[in-house]
């Protein structure tokens, strides 16, 4: 598996789908001390986005205000019934299930891997504040 690259597209952002999925993407950013992010398939038309940043090492730090805004972010989803009550807001780990299509799973892990590493305008254009 090639390292994500920053900000990550979407069509990148794995689906680690089934514990092995799961375990071998996981893996794969903590050998890199990379932020891990993925998807994963609960149902049919149901999606979880995950990411943790404890796989970066303890060099890798968030700022609050990143922080702040992922889960501004993941609480507006919440709210808006795009992602299911109950999501991980961080602050090292994030999670949401419940994500209606792979293609807005996809979107989602692209903009908060795009945010853990500092960059919150893909985050600002997938969860806009006034949605």
């Amino acid at each position: 598996m090639q390292p994500l690259p920053v900000p990550c597209p979407a069509r990148l952002i794995p689906d680690a789908s089934g514990a092995g999925a799961f375990r071998d993407a996981y893996r794969e950013a903590m050998a890199r001390n990379a932020v891990f992010v993925a998807i994963e398939s609960e149902a049919p038309r149901q999606w979880t986005v995950k990411a943790d940043t404890l796989t970066a090492g303890a060099d890798h730090t968030v700022a609050d205000a990143v922080n702040d805004a992922i889960r501004a972010a993941i609480l507006r989803l919440v709210h808006n019934r795009e992602a299911d009550f109950g999501a991980y807001t961080g602050p090292v780990y994030f999670m949401m299930h419940g994500v209606r299509s792979e293609e807005r799973a996809r979107e989602l892990a692209a903009a908060i891997h795009a945010a853990l590493y500092g960059d919150l305008e893909p985050l600002a254009r997938a969860v806009p504040e006034t949605s």
